[in-house]
């Protein structure tokens, strides 16, 4: 029996799947060396020696595993057969994936390129389970296999989650909630319904639909309606209303490109804001094209202990309407983890850099949008996401860079006194932002089987103003000498829900409007 099992697997591609049956791959050589008489012997033997053709059985599976491991076995797929979909149209599993199936000349190649389909399909989000297995091929066309590819469709089509998340550097919470339909019409389509509320700073709401494929297109598309209002009166006297749509146009691994329509409000019901805020409120259209290149090697987005990653981000506003918001936009963040052999200790570092200008004639002198400009500070982790340049650990969320003092609105008390008119931080057209964290175990087990470890941190940044004249008085030397930067240890607690930061933060350089405090902070956010 041992020995009828490698001629077996040189003659058919069932074979490939080491879990295939015995007696079809057993039957099928018997059919061509052997007459009926003698195949019903091999059967009663079979039947009355059990532990022998399990042996033989053994035997078998153990010589295709060393055929496998030592020689590219050639194959072909013959066919693509889909099950269990009810709902899932078979046209979206077989643009997914059977391109990928077929051009697999080996069993090698196939097994690895099942593992990438298999994957492909998971991602799809309509999926509870996906089963690709490997059968024989038509007896007249040897060399051929047919591909089964199992699913199982998700047995509740509606999901929903909701979370709480403070952002203590605002001094603010937010109620955030989804609620998501899959594959309304078979074409793995995600309907989804979202909404947030923040008390004293963020009410956003929006609908939106994704597709995974569009007839021959072969990249996702996505449609999103949207009414987001963001209150920015303690940090720039303004607060901003977006209404409008965003399309996703194309999004693979590396690549992202969208188009955003917006009506755009800013309006400041304190009436104290700042020149530079006053003379930009009120309506404004804003239709831009974003582009972004991403490559993350890391090997993890929470703690990273090796690898790198890069992000750009292009954005220009002002397309096609020459009287709404033009500028240019861009932005780059590069990261880097290095494992240190200890404690499971990893040095990250990061460096990003922005610039946004006005576009039209004379474009130098014009102003920049206030809330396209860049901002830092906030207690946000720099390590884990790669829109980091904003993060400034310390500092208040918008407490860093150019500021203007607000309008000095007189009291209505007797005295006639007025309160302190404070500032407005207007942003920067320019920034530079840096990090180094180092990420270690912290010696108890109890604390390394929960995850829980500890870091150490120093971060640095600086904005500057650019637009509306002001790039004549820009100087390298003074840039360098005015960074912002911090310093502190802390423990880093994940959960299933989120994320938790103590650290504490001392304060190494501000400038003398800048709100940085030196202290213990905490921060709550989503790992995802």
């Amino acid at each position: 029996m041992a020995a009828a099992a490698d001629p077996t697997a040189d003659q058919n591609p069932k074979d490939a799947k080491p879990h295939e049956p015995a007696e079809e791959a057993e039957g099928e050589f018997v059919e061509e060396e052997y007459d009926e008489d003698e195949e019903d012997e091999e059967e009663e033997e079979e039947e009355l020696d059990g532990p022998a053709a399990a042996a033989a059985e053994r035997e078998r599976v153990q010589s295709v595993f060393r055929r496998l491991s030592s020689n590219p076995v050639g194959i072909r797929v013959h066919d693509v057969i889909i099950k269990g979909n009810s709902k899932t149209r078979d046209e979206l599993i077989e643009a997914e994936v059977a391109d990928l199936l077929r051009a697999a000349p080996t069993v090698q190649d196939l097994l690895r390129a099942a593992s990438i389909a298999s994957a492909r399909l998971h991602r799809l989000d309509v999926f509870d389970a996906v089963n690709i297995t490997l059968d024989a091929g038509p007896p007249e066309l040897p060399g051929t296999t047919n591909v089964v590819i199992e699913v199982t469709e998700a047995a509740n089509p509606v999901t929903g989650s909701a979370g709480v998340y403070s952002k203590p550097e605002a001094r603010s919470w937010s109620l955030e909630g989804s609620l998501k339909l899959k594959n309304l019409f078979g074409y793995g389509d995600i309907w989804d319904a979202s909404g947030a509320y923040g008390w004293d700073q963020t009410t956003e709401v929006g609908i939106g639909v994704s597709l995974p494929r569009f007839k021959s297109i072969p990249t996702p598309l996505m449609a999103r309606a949207s009414l987001s209002s963001q209150d920015w009166l303690k940090f720039s006297s303004y607060k901003e209303r977006l209404l409008g749509l965003s399309f996703g146009l194309l999004s693979t691994m590396n690549h992202d490109l969208s188009y955003n329509l917006m009506w755009r409000t800013l309006t400041d019901p304190s009436h104290a804001s700042s020149k530079a805020i006053r003379r930009q409120l009120g309506h404004n259209l804003l239709s831009a094209l974003k582009y972004t290149y991403k490559i993350d090697e890391r090997d993890s987005h929470l703690r990273p202990t090796k690898g790198y990653a890069f992000q750009s981000t292009s954005q220009v506003g002002g397309l096609w309407d020459t009287k709404g918001l033009r500028f240019f936009r861009q932005e780059f963040d590069v990261r880097g983890a290095l494992p240190l052999g200890f404690y499971n200790s990893a040095l990250n570092v990061g460096l990003g850099a922005g610039v946004v200008l006005p576009l039209g004639k004379g474009f130098m002198d014009l102003s920049s949008p206030v809330p396209d400009r860049f901002y830092l500070g906030g207690h946000s982790s720099p390590v884990c996401s790669l829109s980091g340049l904003s993060s400034l650990l310390g500092f208040r969320t918008r407490g860093v860079g150019p500021t203007e003092p607000r309008r000095l609105v007189p009291s209505d008390s007797d005295t006639g006194s007025a309160a302190p008119p404070g500032r407005d931080y207007l942003g920067g057209d320019l920034a530079v932002s840096a990090f180094a964290d180092l990420s270690f175990d912290l010696p108890l087990k109890l604390f390394r089987d929960a995850g829980i470890h500890g870091h150490a941190f120093l971060t640095a940044g600086n904005l500057a103003k650019l637009s509306e004249g002001e790039y004549k008085k820009f100087s390298v030397s003074e840039f360098q000498r005015t960074f912002r930067s911090s310093a502190g240890v802390g423990i880093i607690l994940p959960t299933k829900l989120f994320r938790v930061e103590v650290n504490y933060c001392y304060i190494l350089k501000q400038a003398e409007h800048d709100c940085g405090k030196t202290g213990i902070q905490f921060s709550f956010s989503s790992p995802l």
